[in-house]
């Protein structure tokens, strides 16, 4: 018993180095949308939301290669290819700062994109199955505890290190006497992320070997049978599962809503007449109030509350701060926005078990389908950049906001109450 207890603690502890790995790396976007902004020389919104658009996507068109490449690898070893991906990515940035390409940029957060899409694939069923299913967002709300946590530190960082002086800098390109003077400044600005890139790659490097050699457990699903809360238990396609596909559709819309309130909370208060020196950090408030979510969940799920009524009290949490945020305005606006990041919380580890709950055999490619859906990170925000940035259309930056996020958490309500339910009828 206590070899099987030891093996479940290390495995957790493993996984949730990956997970803080997932956050360090992935929120570091609301800092590189100010920075590429400034660096690249890009004129609107819409284009610095470009970012999360070439982060984002790279799990639409990876996932489902993503769920072959775990049939092929099992979970350890594509565990530790998404790791080496993710250090191409990170090595991408060399060339592209010293031609200040944005387009290269772009290319670099791609292939980071790919190699968190396969490790996600791989990382998030692992902590779903390693446990019995009743545990499974506890386990996740820990794991999320180590997203977050690293998510709030690396735009501190970042930020520290490539926007540091930002308003003067800002102040100094924006009022550059010629062009040559202009184009100087913007290219040692660029050079700034150089570093801690590098720096990046080399740790994703050695983890992906400790990674691969590790005493990690495979877990086997292809022999799983499917639960019997089924309709049939003689399923030949993921699409017979409907409460996977609209899982995947939650999925898409938790993210959407997630970006918005933690990679989009920096342009937002830009737009209410907030300094870049201000708003570069705000994106690690949204993720100190998401830790606080974790904790709540790894206190309260399952012992006190099932994981479906706190998808539920999430959404109703998340459309009330969207209300308030909407019609407040300056730093009480942004407060309730950061406080989005308490109702986000528990999104991802309820939907995320719910959805892939019973799949049995499918695990793998149901997870890749889930996966598929964090695309809503890429699209939601551009939905809200082209809302503001477009000529003739009376929309501010609240207003945009509002009306990106608000449906996003009446359909996390819709799938919390019945659409985790749907084709989970008992047999006979």
């Amino acid at each position: 018993m206590d070899q099987k207890a030891n093996r479940y603690t290390y495995s957790i502890v493993i996984i949730g180095v990956l997970f803080f790995i997932f956050g360090f790396v992935t929120w570091l976007n609301g800092t590189l949308i100010p920075f590429l902004k400034l660096a690249c020389d890009l004129k609107t919104d819409a284009q610095a939301l470009l970012v999360t658009f070439a982060f984002y996507m790279a799990y639409f068109f990876l996932a489902i290669p993503s769920s072959f490449i775990l049939t092929k690898t099992g979970f350890k070893k594509g565990m530790a290819l998404g790791l080496l991906i993710m250090a191409v990515g990170a090595l991408l940035f060399v060339p592209a700062a010293n031609s200040r390409s944005f387009g290269l940029f772009l290319t670099g957060l791609f292939v980071q994109g790919m190699g968190l899409s396969l490790l996600q694939t791989a990382s998030n069923p692992y902590i779903s199955i390693i446990g019995p299913i009743e545990s499974a967002a506890k386990r996740i709300s820990i794991m999320g505890i180590c997203n977050k946590v690293a998510g709030a530190l690396s735009p501190v960082i970042l930020s520290a290190i490539v926007l540091s002086g930002a308003s003067e800098i800002e102040s100094q390109i924006n009022t550059a006497v010629d062009e040559q003077t202009r184009l100087q400044l913007m290219d040692s600005l660029a050079q700034r992320v150089i570093l801690p890139y590098v720096i990046m790659a080399g740790v994703l490097i050695l983890l992906a070997v400790m990674i691969r050699l590790s005493s990690l457990p495979e877990i086997e699903t292809e022999s799983e049978e499917l639960s019997d809360t089924q309709v049939s238990k003689n399923k030949t396609s993921i699409l017979q599962f409907p409460h996977l596909v609209l899982g995947a559709i939650c999925i898409f819309v938790y993210v959407g809503a997630e970006v918005m309130a933690g990679d989009v909370i920096g342009p937002y208060g830009k737009a209410l007449g907030m300094s870049l020196d201000e708003t570069k950090n705000f994106t690690s408030y949204t993720l100190w109030s998401m830790v606080v979510g974790y904790i709540i969940g790894i206190i309260t799920i399952p012992k006190y509350i099932k994981q479906e009524d706190a998808l539920k009290y999430s959404a109703l949490t998340g459309i009330i701060f969207s209300v308030l945020a909407f019609f407040t305005t300056g730093y009480l606006s942004i407060l309730f926005i950061a406080l989005l990041g308490l109702a986000n919380s528990l999104m991802w580890p309820a939907i995320f078990p719910l959805a892939i709950d019973g799949l049995g055999r499918f695990t793998k490619i149901g997870s890749a389908l889930l996966i598929m859906g964090i695309a809503g990170g890429a699209i939601i925000p551009q939905v809200y950049g082209r809302l503001i940035d477009t000529d003739g259309l009376a929309w501010n930056s609240q207003t945009a906001f509002f009306w990106c996020v608000l449906p996003c958490y009446i359909y996390i309500l819709y799938f919390s109450i019945l659409g985790h339910r749907a084709g989970k009828v008992k047999n006979a």
